[in-house]
């Protein structure tokens, strides 16, 4: 089963005196013409938002770095939702998917140790200092990291949530994406699972299953399961 960590439809750059590696200098699986077609626009989405912030002046302080932080992590994964690679045999489907992850990860793993360098001796960008923006970027960055990671912030952000500096939709999306990588049902059920070619919510992996729409309300997010399964219901293909 394939997870889908998406962000960007749901909560909707680097600094350019930072140097990053491009996708361009990615080694990524050999794929055919056609499936090099249908995977480029994601990298050059990322090139055009590199390109566009290094024309601009340095960035003043840490909320707008990290607010060009947040549109870069972005801009490649919303044209990623939007790539049909189902006209493409399956192996080489899951190459060009994983190519495309591998474009987008040489980006995360920057803006990650730029975030770990920029943390606050509070421990996260409060909303109340830093604004919604740079606050969500540094949601959206770290969501987009790994274990280490989600085991470091999800404490962190769980008592931010109650005195409003956190979403509380912001915690339930990493709570679940450590829960998940953990072994643990996922509580608040925000990572879709591929089946049959489409995206659901595998509700046996799910902590409590009747009380769920429960938790999500006491959260703030704004959709039942079944809406938000249903914001899926026109996406691609998975694989």
């Amino acid at each position: 089963m394939k997870l889908l960590f998406l962000i960007a439809a749901l909560l909707g750059g680097c600094a350019p005196e930072t140097s990053q590696q491009s996708p361009a200098a990615v080694e990524i699986p050999t794929l055919s013409p056609q499936a090099r077609a249908l995977i480029a626009p994601v990298a050059e989405s990322i090139a055009d938002e590199q390109a566009r912030q290094a024309a601009l002046p340095p960035p003043v302080d840490d909320r707008e770095r990290l607010e060009r932080m947040g549109r870069l992590d972005q801009v490649g994964r919303r044209v990623w939702n939007t790539i049909d690679l189902s006209g493409l045999p399956v192996g080489e489907r899951q190459r060009a998917d994983a190519a495309i992850g591998l474009s987008i990860q040489a980006v995360d793993r920057v803006h990650q140790a730029q975030l770990l360098a920029m943390v606050p001796p509070e421990g996260w960008f409060l909303r109340s200092r830093y604004g919604e923006a740079a606050s969500s970027a540094a949601f959206l960055i770290v969501q987009h990291g790994n274990l280490d990671l989600w085991q470091r912030f999800v404490p962190v952000l769980e008592p931010l949530v109650a005195i409003g500096e956190v979403r509380g939709e912001s915690y339930g999306l990493m709570y679940d994406r450590l829960a998940i990588n953990e072994g643990r049902p996922q509580r608040y059920g925000t990572q879709m699972t591929c089946k049959a070619g489409k995206w659901v919510i595998d509700h046996a992996n799910l902590e409590d299953p009747e009380h769920a729409d429960e938790r999500r309300a006491a959260m703030g997010f704004r959709w039942t399961l079944a809406d938000y399964e249903a914001l899926f219901a026109d996406y691609p293909p998975c694989t």
